[in-house]
């Protein structure tokens, strides 16, 4: 039962986890930024990566204190070392690349964004059917993936435009709501009528499973601003509006996410559905998916959002196969599933 600790720095979350046998989570530190880049509602990269410097430390201390586990008693050092942002990647990268050459560990590298669908898996003992349609949907990505196995994942659709979480935080700071987005709007529209306000649904041709939010983001500022040049007022918008402006864009969000997964699903021959990632927290997405066609599998609340406990989880599939990193590893921009 391999026990690996891994660090997570890709955005704004400095993260470190102990996991043994790729579920038992034995540890799940992770230091916030969100106070930090709330005023400027959205990360500001220099910012990230100063933070990470300063946490990077006491993160780990505090995540092997909690597994009760000494360095000794780690079998491999993980890193998720791409995609994200390059200052905060390279903080992780480096403390993990220190840690294994120090120990004489072995090295994993990780993607972070297949770590997002391996994450349904920590902490129990779900066997989805495979193959299986896996989701990422987060402020920096909205993607499809064919699942054959765990380390056999092909990217099958992305956003062309914004990410789905991207488009929440854009649309709550059009409405004035704190950021993030996300879970202010989804607690808004749970209060509201999702019919109240038409808002477009983006599909694309007949067969894509790519992405587009722009259009619904645009809908939602001409509702709220209203329309440039044609002299049409915005809506005025009382406490009852607010939420129906924020329960009929969650709706349209949700449609296009399922609209979409049923393509995949028929496109794939998939026999369920894996979803990971921020959004996959979302209560009114997790509603319309529990009376989805086929077995859908979300993570527990904890591992929805950046964490390092995915990455360890994911690198115990590495280090039973035997593929370890050099410590020459370096930190990457872009998925290893970019087109």
């Amino acid at each position: 039962m391999p026990t690996i600790l891994a660090i997570e720095s890709t955005c704004d979350e400095t993260a470190a986890a102990v996991v043994v046998d790729g579920r038992d989570v034995r540890s799940n530190v992770v230091a916030t930024q969100v106070e930090l880049h709330a005023k400027y509602r959205g990360v500001v990269p220099e910012i990230a990566s100063r933070a990470h410097i300063e946490n990077i430390l006491p993160v780990l201390e505090e995540s092997l204190a909690s597994a009760a586990c000494g360095l000794a008693d780690l079998d491999a050092i993980a890193v998720a070392h791409r995609p994200g942002l390059v200052g905060s990647l390279l903080v992780g990268v480096t403390a993990a690349k220190s840690l294994a050459w120090s120990l004489g560990k072995p090295l994993i590298a990780v993607d972070h964004v297949h770590a997002h669908l391996y994450s349904v898996l920590l902490d129990s003992d779900l066997d989805p059917q495979m193959p299986a349609v896996g989701m990422v949907c987060s402020g920096g990505h909205t993607a499809l993936y064919d699942i054959r196995a765990w380390d056999d994942v092909t990217l099958i659709g992305s956003t062309i435009d914004d990410a789905v979480g991207e488009a929440y935080d854009k649309v709550a700071a059009i409405l004035g709501l704190a950021y993030p987005g996300g879970p202010v709007i989804d607690k808004l529209a749970a209060e509201g009528d999702p019919k109240a306000v038409p808002f477009p649904r983006t599909y694309l041709n007949r067969e894509s499973l790519d992405f587009s939010f722009s259009g619904l983001k645009t809908a939602v500022l001409y509702h709220v601003r209203g329309v440039p040049g044609q002299n049409k007022p915005g809506a005025t918008m009382t406490d009852r509006h607010l939420r129906d402006v924020c329960a009929s864009f969650q709706a349209a969000c949700v449609d296009v996410i399922t609209r979409k997964l049923r393509r995949a699903l028929t496109q794939t021959g998939g026999k369920s559905v894996i979803i990971g990632g921020g959004v996959s927290a979302n209560g009114g997405l997790r509603a319309a998916l529990a009376r989805f066609d086929v077995p859908v599998y979300f993570p527990k609340l904890a591992y929805c959002t950046d964490n390092a406990a995915m990455s360890a989880g994911l690198a115990d599939v590495h280090y039973r196969a035997g593929r370890f990193a050099s410590l020459d590893l370096d930190a990457i921009t872009y998925s290893s599933f970019a087109r």
